[in-house]
């Protein structure tokens, strides 16, 4: 079921509309590749974590910032008037470097506020393999996996790079490779497409798909509502 139903209707017949399907896809295959290695190891995030979000402010490809601009208006729309202005919900720069991201709730349990249109790093971060030079798929344990709870499998886990084989053999399963999820949404990139940072590529996707949804209605096709692709969002 689609995160972002009303938008797409609205974008219906536009190229971005062909972008925001295309990676609604490609989260669903994240989601659904992933949700067989939890079920098959139990491997889970401890509950509460949230240590992968501290620091760290992701860098976001256009589709990203689409996707996560259009679910912003779909279900957090007065949070979309806000940041399409500048504003984000959280001032985290208490944190010290001022890079930890702007939907970092710290006083909420699941502290990502935005998880249906969480960027890509932040869906892959964790939870999947890669390929070595040799092209087998090896995993590591997330950094920040507690050692305690690691020293209870048979054998141990350790923050070491682990073969498919010695995966398989501790968890019965290794996760899918972070290339392999990736795939779809990289064939919609244009070659060598730049990521930008959250805070600086997210309000103009949030004004540009405002503008395009006013486009998309006007029976005058010679004119611009705002006259802007980047038009604020009216009060």
């Amino acid at each position: 079921m689609s995160q972002i139903p009303d938008i797409l209707e609205k974008l219906e017949g536009t190229a971005v509309y062909e972008i925001l399907s295309a990676m609604e896809q490609a989260y669903e295959r994240i989601e659904k590749e992933q949700q067989k290695w939890y079920e098959a190891t139990k491997f889970l995030c401890p509950s509460g974590c949230g240590e992968c979000c501290k620091g760290f402010e992701p860098d976001l490809f256009e589709c990203e910032a689409l996707y996560m601009a259009a679910w912003l208006l779909q279900n957090q729309p007065e949070v979309a008037k806000n940041v399409a202005q500048g504003i984000f919900p959280f001032d985290n720069t208490h944190f010290g470097n001022g890079k930890t991201c702007l939907f970092y709730n710290l006083n909420s349990s699941y502290h990502c506020s935005i998880y249906g249109g969480r960027a890509f790093i932040c869906r892959l971060f964790g939870a999947t393999s890669s390929y070595s030079k040799n092209g087998k798929k090896v995993w590591r344990p997330c950094k920040f996996y507690p050692s305690a709870i690691l020293s209870k499998y048979n054998p141990n886990l350790e923050h070491k790079q682990y073969s498919e084989q010695e995966t398989e053999q501790i968890l019965g399963q290794i996760p899918p490779a972070m290339s392999d999820l990736m795939e779809s949404a990289l064939s919609i990139m244009p070659d060598n497409e730049k990521t930008v940072l959250l805070r600086d590529i997210l309000p103009q996707k949030i004004n540009h798909l405002l503008w395009l949804i006013q486009m998309n209605d006007n029976d005058n096709p010679n004119g611009s509502p705002n006259g802007s692709p980047n038009a604020p969002l009216a009060a």
